[in-house]
């Protein structure tokens, strides 16, 4: 067979091809957000100026407000999200990947020329929004955390919901107790590794589906919760479910940056453990023993063995520190914002974190890109109902629902997770 044969006949490059794909989905995805957008700015309708707010008023940085005139900045939006398009096309067409910055900019930029339009006449918070949406982020980010190493090892967690609501309860429950904040975190840890180690047992030991365990887990932990918080919360609200909350600690200096020192540095203990967690997990994935055996077990668990890694042991002991990451980020709906227990209050923000972890492509930093995305969603829904946006209210509801949908369909398209996630390991 001669050598031209052989090169007509190879295989195609699906790794290429996928990322091409992939290319192609963002570009209609930037195209359908430049429509949008030059729907919004051709009618010329929102005519006015849109004031936007730096300074906090709790800090003593002070910043003049920024007017900008609505219609004119939507429409050099609209033509900057065309020319982002245009090049990412262009990107494709030469197999050529954009980078996750074109991604970045086309959100920062069609998000500010909504806001604008949104905001005509009216003023926009930036401290507030960024701040809020900090705080709705950091549940999700733990949860997708969790997701990130229960995957990579190989076990798909769709029970975050469920350890999200036993997390919470437990950190509610025992913090009011002992009138422990740190007591109460702790044992949110615990309820989270405790629905992993389940998790672990029926997907490991007994072979179970895993996505049918976790299904059944989340609808199993949301009964007994509402249960236990109807029959025991409910009547003794004052001696059950009146835990401390996390006060905020401004750090000297850092939390005076104008803008981003608020947001960042006047925050609670939780918030400064996820500034922890995430490069941690990040580098210990990477660049440690543990990550490599972990990541080896997940993508090929034969070969794991092989080599002398106990698979399943493996699998078992990272789900229970999976779940005890996530059990954190269920502790901040009662320890750090609400300060009490309340039955689904977590709202389905565990398969929001799951969906983040798809977004992110199973990598603990772009899972968390993914996460504050959709918690700014969240908090921008809230503002734009404040600014009497003419967007119906029951639209502005489906707002981070949408933009998960947007997001996962959209910029994911098909990603390749761990090649053996969702799949149990037989020995033999």
């Amino acid at each position: 067979m001669s050598a031209a044969t052989v090169k007509d006949n190879a295989p195609v490059d699906t790794g290429l091809e996928m990322s091409r794909q992939r290319s192609w989905k963002g570009s209609i995805t930037f195209g359908v957000a430049t429509i949008l957008l030059l729907l919004l700015a051709l009618p010329a309708g929102r005519t006015g100026v849109s004031t936007y707010r730096l300074a906090d008023r709790a800090s003593s940085w002070t910043a003049p407000d920024i007017l900008v005139p609505t219609w004119p900045t939507v429409l050099v939006c609209a033509l900057l999200l065309a020319l982002a398009t245009a090049y990412s096309v262009w990107a494709t067409l030469r197999y050529r990947r954009p980078g996750l910055w074109l991604a970045i900019v086309v959100a920062l930029v069609g998000v500010f020329g909504f806001l604008t339009w949104s905001a005509a006449d009216g003023l926009v918070p930036v401290t507030g929004l960024l701040f809020g949406a900090i705080s709705l982020s950091v549940p999700l980010v733990f949860g997708a955390l969790g997701g990130v190493i229960g995957e990579r090892v190989g076990v798909v967690n769709v029970a975050i919901e469920a350890q999200f609501l036993l997390a919470a309860f437990t950190s509610a429950l025992v913090g009011t107790i002992t009138g422990s904040y740190v007591l109460g975190l702790i044992a949110a840890i615990f309820a989270g590794a405790l629905v992993g180690a389940v998790l672990g047992l029926f997907a490991i030991r007994y072979l179970v589906d895993q996505v049918i365990v976790g299904v059944v887990l989340n609808v199993l932990i949301t009964g007994l919760t509402s249960f236990l918080h109807g029959a025991i919360m409910v009547p003794n609200g004052a001696t059950l479910n009146s835990p401390p909350r996390f006060p905020r600690w401004a750090i000297p200096g850092l939390s005076e940056i104008p803008v981003l020192g608020p947001v960042l540095f006047n925050q609670t203990l939780i918030v400064y453990l996820m500034y922890i967690a995430v490069p941690a997990v990040a580098w210990g994935l990477y660049k440690t023993r543990w990550g490599l055996r972990l990541r080896a077990v997940g993508e090929h668990p034969q070969a794991a063995d092989t080599v002398g890694i106990k698979v399943n042991p493996t699998r078992f002991w990272n789900l229970l520190l999976a779940g005890g990451i996530a059990g954190i980020g269920g502790a901040y709906f009662t320890l750090g914002a609400v300060g009490s227990f309340d039955k689904e209050m977590t709202n389905g923000l565990g398969f929001i974190a799951l969906a983040a972890v798809i977004f992110g492509g199973w990598d603990p930093v772009r899972a968390t890109l993914a996460a504050l995305l959709f918690g700014f969603a969240t908090n921008l829904q809230t503002l734009l109902g404040n600014l009497g946006s003419p967007i119906p209210g029951d639209f502005l509801a489906m707002l981070p629902y949408l933009v998960t949908i947007f997001a996962v369909v959209g910029l994911a398209g098909r990603v390749r997770g761990p090649a053996a996630a969702g799949k149990p390991y037989i020995k033999g």
